[in-house]
């Protein structure tokens, strides 16, 4: 579980964003690091109550369905799916662009439809051959991933003392500039909550969870900051580099160490897509089993045991979210529909409290506080909001209200 959450939280943005939030912050990014991982830790924290009362399948659709009715669960299950699905195309994007530091040509057209197809095929036919050879393959590559962050986070530091650039400069910054890095960040540490779909496979997830959850940000928040502080500190033009990471090992490594830390990338976003594929699937799969989507979502495979169609629609919307987006679009897209649920599962959580008061196996000191200040923080970085994603949420939205209007229609048939 443990190995599964850092997998889902650590993908394309340890890689991706670093020269993004550099150009927003300079040299002040590394707070703005420390500063999201705390706020997301107010958002783990209520997680761990709410799921640790839940043993079945669905992660946030099922924990607010059963705060606040079918409605509000629908349209959580819908936002959350979209919100992992381009999470998810923005890694296979990231992927294409680390793989041009060994394939030049690998981000034209045709080279990128046949690596993102590749991708995602290879991984959805593992997934469906079963939940143990996904898992399986989830472990793997969270280690695989590791090894190449923490190799330039101590690197990266070490040659910190040392350097006598000047690296990234300190920028003025504004309100407006500091709350779009945050909501970057979001991205950066979501994804957790998708390692929660999967709870129904798992052995005791009341339990495992919590443990998980911040045993999941310790270890992302140190390997973030670190790997911040190294780039903007060591690279003058970090905002200018789509690669920040393998720059940061070529200056202190020279050009093995780029190639190593770009074949790290490539695992971790592998590692990443495989995590999603594994547990995704199983949102729609629990739609399914509740009524809230055709009963075919709930379909189990008759050899392999894995909900092979909610599988195999889960791959095709990332597969086309890939194609047709980039990277900034789907990370930006993700992280403003990952705002939506975290206030929606914060809020569920002193309505669970009354409604099923000894059903937690974790209770959270100060909870209701904690719930608050949830809140508060989705709302203030939703103001980041532009109008382009703001639509495609409206839209999703308007699409899982028709859903929720079928399930009635066919309840009082």
């Amino acid at each position: 579980m443990v190995a599964l959450t850092i997998n889902s939280i650590i993908g394309s943005g340890v890689f991706g964003l670093p020269s993004v939030v550099a150009e927003l912050l300079g040299r002040w990014s590394p707070v703005a690091v420390l500063l999201a991982g705390a706020a997301m830790g107010v958002f783990m924290a209520c997680f761990a109550e709410v799921a640790s009362q839940f043993s079945g399948a669905g992660g946030p659709y099922l924990y607010v369905r059963t705060a606040f009715g079918p409605l509000a669960g629908i349209e959580v299950g819908w936002i959350f799916y979209l919100a992992q699905s381009a999470a998810s195309a923005a890694n296979a994007n990231l992927f294409v662009i680390y793989l041009g530091e060994f394939w030049p040509h690998a981000k034209d057209p045709w080279p990128r439809f046949l690596v993102i197809s590749l991708l995602i095929g290879i991984l959805t036919l593992l997934n469906i051959r079963g939940v143990k050879a996904g898992a399986r393959v989830s472990d793997i590559f969270t280690v695989a991933k590791l090894v190449p962050l923490l190799l330039v986070a101590g690197v990266g530091v070490v040659a910190l003392h040392g350097h006598a650039a000047a690296g990234t400069p300190w920028l003025a910054t504004t309100p407006h500039s500091w709350l779009s890095a945050m909501l970057l960040l979001v991205f950066a540490y979501g994804g957790f909550e998708s390692a929660l779909a999967l709870t129904a496979e798992a052995k005791d997830p009341q339990r495992d969870v919590v443990f998980s959850l911040f045993t999941a940000l310790v270890v992302c928040g140190a390997i973030y900051a670190a790997v911040q502080w190294a780039v903007v500190g060591l690279l003058p033009n970090a905002a200018h580099t789509d690669r920040p990471l393998a720059e940061v090992a070529r200056l202190t490594m020279g050009g093995a160490g780029a190639a190593f830390v770009a074949v790290g990338a490539l695992l971790s976003m592998y590692g990443y897509l495989s995590a999603k594929i594994l547990s995704m699937p199983r949102v729609t799969y629990a739609l399914g089993q509740s009524g809230d989507l055709p009963q075919q979502f709930a379909a189990i495979h008759p050899r392999f045991l894995t909900p092979h169609v909610s599988i195999a629609v889960f791959s095709m919307l990332v597969w086309l979210l890939a194609l047709a987006g980039s990277f900034g679009w789907n990370v930006t897209l993700s992280a403003v529909a990952r705002l939506l649920y975290y206030g929606l599962v914060c809020a569920a959580l002193p309505v669970l409290r009354r409604m099923q008061p000894t059903a937690a196996r974790f209770r959270l000191p100060g909870g209701v506080g904690f719930a608050g200040l949830g809140v508060v923080l989705c709302l203030v970085l939703a103001t980041q909001l532009d109008l382009s994603k703001s639509l495609i949420l409206s839209g999703v939205m308007a699409v899982a209200l028709v859903n929720w209007l079928w399930v009635r229609k066919r309840a009082a048939a």
